[in-house]
C-alpha cells in the first residue's frame, strides 16, 4: 500500500545524505545551499542527493541539517526505497533511539502505532490516551495511533527529531517528532512515476501519481496505491490468514502560486485498510491464574479444581514442576501452543481502518523578513480491531474496539528571517472529537455467584463500554536564534499550552455473554443480571504547562559544528476508560500530566568523504503514565520516575568519484526506573529497577551499497544492509513469555537502472529468516494469558518503476 501521496508544502529538500541512523543517507560533500543558485526544488533535490546540502525544516524553517542543533534523521524518497522501507514502522531500522510497533497491544488493530524515541512513549493506543511521539503528515498533527502506521507512497521525505520537541511541535512530542512529507505538484510539465511490486505471499503492489501543469501558476497533483499480501500467521480453526494486507489509497494536490510572494497549497488524502486480524499468537498461560483454572474446569479438564488447577505449567515460574503438565484440548495450559505462525484462538479477529483528511497550507511573505503562513486542516479517523487476547480455543479474553475520531486543527505563525537573526511565533488550536465503544468478552463475570453458571457450560460476560471524549488545545509559542558572534547562535523558545479534556461514558455488564446489546441503553440494571453503570454528567479537566527549549550552537571550522542544549515538553492527562466493576463514587478515575526534562550535547562533522553526527543526553521523566492493574483491568497512574542516558551516532562515507556508499548508526541507552508510587487497590505491573518498554540497550545498522555503471545507458547496484536490536520488553514489568532477545535482520537488494528512466529491483527482506517479536502483552497475574506477534518470515519481491 501507498499511501499520503499527496503533494508536499514547499518540498523539504532532504537527501538520501542525511545522516539518519541505520540508513542509507546520501553522501557528504560541500555544503552548497540550492537556494543560492537559484535552482528549482526539484533541482535542488537532486543537487543534494549529488552529495550537496541537506536542507531540513526541524524549526519550521528551511535550513542545513548540519547547522541544525537537533538530533535529527532525515531520509529522502529515494533512500526509503532503496533501504526497503515502506511504511513508517520501518524506520526503526534506520534511526537510533527509534521503536516503532504496528499493533497495539490492547488494541488488535494492525494499523494502531506504539511509538518510542528514546525510552519514550504511550503503549496504550486507545483514544483516552494520547501518544508519546507525535507524526505530522505535511504539518499537520496525526491525533490516533490508527493513523501512525503510513505507508510510503508518493513521499517527497521523512524527518525523525529526537528528543522533546516541547516549542515549535507542541501536542504530544514528550518523545520526539515524526514529519512525513509528500511530494508538491510542479508548475511547468506533464510528469509522473509508476511501479509494480510482486513477490512472496502473493504480493502485489501498484502505485502511480501524476503531475499535472494548469498553467504557469497553477499545478496538481494526484496518486494512488494497492496493496494486497497474504498473512503468514494462520488460525487453526478457520484456516484464516492473519497479518495480511489489503490497503487501497487516493491522494490530490492543488498548488497555486499567484505571485512570488504568496502560495497556497492544498491537500486531500484517502486510506481503507480491511485486514484479517492482527497475527498474535499464544506466548502462555498461568495455569494457577483463576480464569485458566476456570475454564479448564468448565470444559472438564482432567484434574482441574477451583480455585487453583494443580497442573504444571510449561513455564516453571508458575505451579510445582513435580506435576505433570496434561496434553489435553480441554485443559488451558502451554500445550495450548500451536508454534509462532499459527494461532489456535476461536473468537472473530478483524482489524480495519478508514483514514481522511484534508488540509489547507497558505504561505505570504511580507517582506523580504517576514512571512506569515496559514495551515489549516481536517481529518477523520475510524478503525475498528478485535482480537483474541488469550489465542487458545477458550473464551478467556475478547476485545473488540471500534473509534470514530474528526479533528480540526488552525495553526498561524509569523516568520522572520534576516543575517543574524531568525525568530517566530505562533499559535495553535485543535479540537478533537471521539466515540469509542469496547466490548470485552471474559470467561466470568465480576460477581462470584455467576461462576456456577460458567462451571456448567454457560458462556462467560460482555462487558460494554462507551465513551464520548473531546479535547480542546490552545497554545501560543515564540522561538528566537540570534547569531551573537560569528558562528555563535543563541536559541531560545517557549510555549504555553492549555489542553482541555471531557469524558463521558456509560459501562455495563451482560451475561451470559450472548445476551444482545440493548437499544436503547437502560436507565437501570439489566433484568438478566449484570452490575450497570452510568456516567450521567461528563466529566472534565484542564491540564496546562508551560514548555520550552534553549540551546548554544558554535561553528568551530567548515567541517566541525557543536551544540549543548534544554528541551522540557510535556503530555497532558486524563480519565481512564476501561472497568468491570464502579470505580469509586461512580467517578471515572483520572491520571495527570507526565514531562521531560532532557539535556544534549551534539556534533555534526564533515570530514571530506565522511560525515559523522553525534549526540549524547540525559533525560528525566517524571510522572510517568504507567498500567497498574485494579483486578483484569488495565488502568494508568502517574506512578513512576526514571532517567533515561544515551548516545548517538550517524555515519556516511561516500568516496568522491566512487560508486560506494556506506551508511551506519547506533544508539545506546540506559534507562533506569528510580521510584514507582503505589496506587491503592491496584496491582503494580513494575517495580524499580525494571526496564523500560521498548527501550533496547543497543541498536545498530549498516547499509552498502556499491553503483556500477555497466554502460553509459546502464547502472547496476548491488545492496546489503542489516539491523540488530538488543533485548527488549514490550510492557512495563518482567515478562519472560514476551520478552525478545537480542536478534540481527539482514536484507539484501540488487538494482538495475536504465536511461535514468526505468528501474527494476529484486530483494530479500529478512535474508537470514530471523525469527524475531515486534510485539507483545500478557496479564498473566489476573486474567492469566500472554500474547505475542513475530515479524514476518524471510520473503523476496520484484519491482519494476518509472518515471517520465
Amino acid at each position: 500500500m501507498h499511501i499520503f501521496g499527496l503533494s508536499a508544502f514547499r518540498c523539504v529538500v532532504l537527501s538520501g545524505t542525511a545522516l539518519a541512523a541505520l540508513t542509507s543517507a546520501p553522501p557528504a560533500a560541500a555544503q552548497v545551499n540550492p537556494a543560492d543558485t537559484g535552482a528549482s526544488a526539484e533541482e535542488a533535490r537532486q543537487n543534494e542527493q549529488a552529495g550537496d546540502v541537506i536542507l531540513v525544516t526541524a524549526r519550521r524553517r528551511e535550513e542545513s541539517l548540519q547547522d541544525t542543533p537537533i538530533a535529527i534523521s532525515a531520509f529522502s524518497a529515494e533512500t526509503l526505497e532503496d533501504r526497503q522501507i515502506v511504511q513508517t514502522s520501518d524506520l526503526e531500522r534506520i534511526t537510533p533511539s527509534l521503536q516503532f510497533k504496528p499493533a497495539g497491544q490492547l488494541s488488535g488493530n494492525s494499523a494502531s502505532s506504539v511509538v518510542f524515541i528514546r525510552g519514550i512513549g504511550q503503549l496504550d493506543p486507545t483514544a483516552a490516551v494520547d501518544p508519546g511521539v507525535g507524526i505530522y503528515i505535511d504539518e499537520v498533527y496525526v491525533g490516533r495511533a490508527a493513523g501512525g502506521t503510513i505507508e510510503f507512497g508518493d513521499i517527497a521525505s521523512v524527518e525523525v527529531l529526537r528528543g522533546p520537541q516541547g516549542t515549535l511541535f507542541g501536542r504530544n512530542t514528550i518523545g520526539g517528532a515524526i514529519l512525513v512529507r509528500t511530494r508538491e505538484p510542479e508548475f511547468g510539465e506533464f510528469s509522473g512515476r509508476a511501479r509494480m511490486r510482486f513477490g512472496q505471499y502473493d504480493l502485489f503492489e501498484g502505485f502511480a501519481a501524476l503531475n499535472v501543469p494548469l498553467g504557469d501558476t497553477l499545478a496538481a497533483r494526484i496518486s494512488g496505491g494497492i496493496r494486497e499480501r497474504q498473512g503468514y500467521v494462520i488460525r487453526e480453526f478457520d484456516n484464516r490468514d492473519l497479518g495480511n494486507e489489503s490497503v487501497r489509497s487516493g491522494n490530490a494536490a492543488l498548488r497555486w502560486e499567484p505571485s512570488p510572494a504568496f502560495e497556497v497549497n492544498l491537500r486531500a488524502d484517502y486510506t481503507r485498510r480491511d485486514e484479517n486480524g492482527a497475527p498474535f499468537v499464544f506466548a502462555g498461560i498461568n495455569e494457577r491464574a483463576p480464569v485458566p483454572a476456570i475454564v479448564s474446569v468448565a470444559a472438564g479438564c482432567p484434574g482441574a479444581t477451583i480455585p487453583f488447577a494443580p497442573l504444571a505449567p510449561g513455564n516453571p515460574r508458575f505451579g510445582a514442576p513435580n506435576v505433570p503438565l496434561i496434553d489435553d484440548a480441554r485443559c488451558a495450559n502451554d500445550f495450548q501452543a500451536r508454534g509462532n505462525f499459527v494461532n489456535g484462538g476461536t473468537a472473530p479477529v478483524l482489524s480495519e481502518s478508514e483514514v481522511w483528511g484534508v488540509s489547507g497550507t497558505a504561505t505570504y511573505e511580507l517582506s523580504d523578513a517576514f512571512t506569515v503562513k496559514s495551515i489549516t486542516a481536517y481529518r477523520s479517523t475510524e478503525s475498528r480491531g478485535i482480537r483474541d487476547a488469550d489465542n487458545t480455543p477458550f473464551e478467556i479474553l475478547t476485545t473488540d474496539v471500534g473509534s470514530q475520531s474528526d479533528q480540526f486543527s488552525q495553526e498561524l505563525q509569523l516568520q522572520y528571517n534576516s543575517d543574524r537573526v531568525s525568530a517566530i511565533i505562533g499559535g495553535y488550536y485543535f479540537d478533537e472529537d471521539t466515540t469509542e465503544r469496547a466490548t470485552v468478552f471474559l470467561a466470568f463475570p465480576p460477581s462470584p455467584p455467576v461462576i456456577g453458571s460458567v462451571l456448567n457450560g454457560g458462556p462467560g460476560s460482555r462487558d460494554l463500554q462507551f465513551s464520548d471524549l473531546e479535547t480542546r488545545s490552545l497554545a501560543a509559542f515564540g522561538e528566537v536564534s540570534f547569531e551573537v558572534l560569528e558562528g555563535l547562535e543563541l536559541t531560545g523558545g517557549l510555549r504555553y499550552t492549555e489542553d482541555r479534556k471531557t469524558y463521558a461514558g456509560t459501562v455495563f455488564n451482560l451475561f451470559p455473554s450472548t445476551l444482545p446489546d440493548p437499544d436503547p441503553l437502560p436507565v437501570l440494571a439489566i433484568p438478566e443480571g449484570g452490575p450497570l453503570f452510568i456516567y450521567s454528567r461528563p466529566f472534565e479537566d484542564t491540564f496546562t504547562a508551560l514548555t520550552g527549549s534553549a540551546s548554544a550552537a558554535y561553528t568551530f571550522t567548515d567541517w566541525l559544528n557543536a551544540y549543548v542544549s534544554y528541551a522540557r515538553s510535556f503530555k497532558s492527562g486524563g480519565f481512564n476508560t476501561r472497568y468491570n466493576a464502579p470505580p469509586a463514587g461512580f467517578v471515572p478515575v483520572p491520571f495527570d500530566e507526565e514531562s521531560v526534562n532532557s539535556y544534549e550535547v551534539g556534533a555534526k562533522m564533515d570530514f571530506g568523504d565522511l560525515r559523522l553526527n553525534l549526540a549524547a543526553f540525559q533525560a528525566n521523566y517524571t510522572d510517568i503514565q504507567l498500567v497498574f492493574r485494579q483486578g483484569p483491568v488495565p488502568l494508568l497512574f502517574n506512578a513512576g520516575e526514571a532517567r533515561i542516558r544515551g548516545f548517538e551516532a550517524e555515519a556516511t562515507y561516500n568516496p568522491y568519484g566512487s560508486g560506494l556508499r556506506i551508511d551506519a548508526g547506533l544508539s545506546v541507552l540506559d534507562d533506569e526506573i528510580r521510584t514507582i508510587t503505589p496506587v491503592p487497590g491496584t496491582t503494580a505491573t513494575v517495580a524499580p529497577g525494571d526496564d523500560l518498554p521498548l527501550t533496547p540497550s543497543f541498536q545498530g545498522n549498516i547499509a552498502i551499497g556499491y553503483e556500477i555503471d555497466v554502460s553509459p545507458r546502464v547502472t547496476v547496484t548491488p545492496r546489503v544492509d542489516g539491523s540488530y536490536t538488543s533485548s527488549l520488553t514490550f510492557i512495563t514489568g518482567s515478562v519472560p513469555e514476551i520478552e525478545q532477545d537480542g536478534y540481527f535482520v539482514g536484507n539484501a537488494s540488487i538494482e538495475v537502472e536504465i536511461d535514468d528512466t526505468y528501474r527494476i529491483q529484486a530483494g530479500v527482506i529478512n535474508a537470514l529468516d530471523e525469527e524475531y517479536l515486534i510485539q507483545g502483552n500478557a496479564s498473566l497475574g489476573t486474567l492469566g494469558y500472554a500474547e505475542k506477534i513475530f515479524a514476518r518470515p524471510r520473503n523476496w519481491y520484484v519491482q519494476v518503476s518509472t518515471e517520465f
